[in-house]
């Protein structure tokens, strides 16, 4: 036999045998558990800054309300700053989405259209839409809204809670106001005959002048208020309602409310 032949058959396949075994994959590695998500530094909360009581300025200017309350509870428990910025309420999904706010907090009913764009959390308080009309008004149900003219706040549920209802066919006109304060200075003085809005906003405006207005027994549904966020921001929203679950469980919510309700109204 060849030696030198043998020698070179042996070489070579040995170095078949290295070559075969460094091609071996490793066995993969197990995947990296994703990264909690970091708690933010500062919620930029979007707002009507004039919708008491739950977001409006004081005499001296400051935003004050039971939500602003709430809003700073919460970013408090989150360790974030929380910074308030007023928005033209009719373009609050345009806000949000346009990330110019992270939050819509300001007794934002949760609706299904609403839904689509918006994530909320669980409801904190119930409201329905009262109808407001001067003390002297011969208007005593929604049959004599018939041939009337009612404002609603624009860009509120007031107008699709209006609008849904087989009474809003017999409206003389819908007219849409900036704000539930000048809509409520139209009906004082004659413009309008009644006035659709939130209960918790009515009630508080009407018991500060006793004897000027009356709430009719009937009213146009009843809705929930929630803490809305982009859909995307699912990490923003399970902090905001870990918060609020816990606000309602250690008291905090029930003593925000009960300074501004005079009660505990928190879901």
């Amino acid at each position: 036999m060849n030696a030198p032949r043998t020698l070179l058959v042996a070489a070579l396949l040995s170095s078949f045998m290295l070559t075969a075994c460094g091609k071996k994959e490793a066995p993969s590695a197990a995947a990296a558990p994703a990264p909690t998500p970091a708690a933010p530094t500062k919620i930029v909360v979007g707002l009507d800054d004039n919708f008491p009581p739950m977001g409006f300025r004081d005499e001296k200017g400051a935003l004050v309300g039971f939500d602003i309350d709430l809003a700073r509870e919460a970013a408090k428990r989150l360790g974030a700053e929380v910074e308030f910025k007023p928005i033209d309420w009719n373009a609050k999904e345009a806000e949000l989405s346009g990330q110019r706010v992270d939050v819509l907090w300001n007794g934002l009913t949760i609706t299904e259209p609403r839904k689509e764009k918006i994530a909320f959390t669980t409801p904190y308080l119930e409201n329905r839409q009262i109808v407001v009309v001067t003390a002297a008004s011969p208007i005593k149900a929604k049959a004599d809204l018939a041939g009337k003219v009612v404002g609603v706040q624009e860009g509120s549920s007031a107008v699709e809670a209006v609008e849904k209802d087989a009474a809003a066919k017999s409206l003389k006109e819908l007219k849409k106001f900036g704000d539930n304060v000048t809509a409520l200075m139209d009906l004082s003085a004659g413009r309008l005959d009644a006035l659709v809005v939130d209960e918790v906003v009515g009630r508080y405006y009407t018991t500060k002048k006793p004897g000027e207005y009356a709430v009719l027994d009937e009213h146009f549904g009843t809705e929930e208020y929630g803490v809305g966020v982009r859909k995307d921001d699912t990490a923003l929203l399970g902090k905001l309602q870990q918060a609020m679950d816990d606000m309602k469980k250690d008291g905090a919510a029930a003593r925000i409310s009960t300074q501004w309700f005079g009660k505990d109204i928190v879901k």
